[in-house]
């Protein structure tokens, strides 16, 4: 089996390539998907965060204000980084155990989207990195546009992050989603073959 790493900084298009990564049969482990739900209602992970930052940043539902902890936080990066301390171990204990689950059903290309897999300092777990890019403009109007949110929301949300140019010096595979989505799918595909082509011939 063959586990790489797929990231990219915010708005870059990397959901719509671990999407088409999906749909060619590869096993998408989302660490999105996994940071909502160890911050569920009843998580120690919630508990923790509404402890620091107090009862506004949930909802009269009892589920974590994600917008509300995004103003208090991505601005600030020593809080940031409190906030990742409470939520990227338990998103890490959840990731390693379906990891091992799809090791055991005998999956051939595993592939975990992180986004902060640069900046987590996780670049060892993993055998290959395919890094999604685009440029910063482009990301923040897509930020902007898509998620609705102020120019200095989303610029917050980009400067927060390891700028992509020294990302892209340590990534084994860079897909540039600055143009249009058949040219993404093109590139999808090459990198696909070519993790393919590494397991069959059992090189890694």
């Amino acid at each position: 089996m063959i586990l790489a790493g797929l990231t990219g900084n915010i708005a870059s298009g990397k959901s719509t390539v671990a999407q088409l990564l999906s749909e060619r049969g590869t096993t998408i482990i989302d660490a999105d998907f996994l940071s909502r739900r160890v911050v569920e209602p009843g998580t120690r992970a919630l508990a923790k965060i509404v402890s620091r930052w107090g009862p506004s940043v949930r909802l009269p539902s009892g589920a974590l204000d994600r917008a509300a902890l995004r103003q208090l936080v991505f601005a600030e990066p020593d809080q940031l980084e409190e906030l990742n301390a409470i939520v990227h171990p338990e998103v890490a204990r959840l990731r390693d155990d379906l990891v091992q689950r799809a090791r055991e059903r005998g999956d051939r290309l595993v592939v975990c989207d992180i986004p902060l897999l640069f900046e987590g300092h996780l670049t060892e777990d993993f055998e290959k990195i395919v890094l999604v890019d685009a440029p910063r403009p482009l990301r923040l109007e897509r930020l902007m546009k898509e998620r609705g949110l102020l120019e200095t929301e989303a610029m917050e949300m980009i400067a927060a992050q390891m700028p992509a140019e020294l990302k892209r010096a340590r990534a084994d595979y860079v897909i540039d989603n600055s143009g249009s989505l058949t040219a993404l799918d093109i590139q999808v595909e090459d990198v696909f073959q070519s993790l393919q082509s590494l397991q069959a011939a059992g090189s890694i």
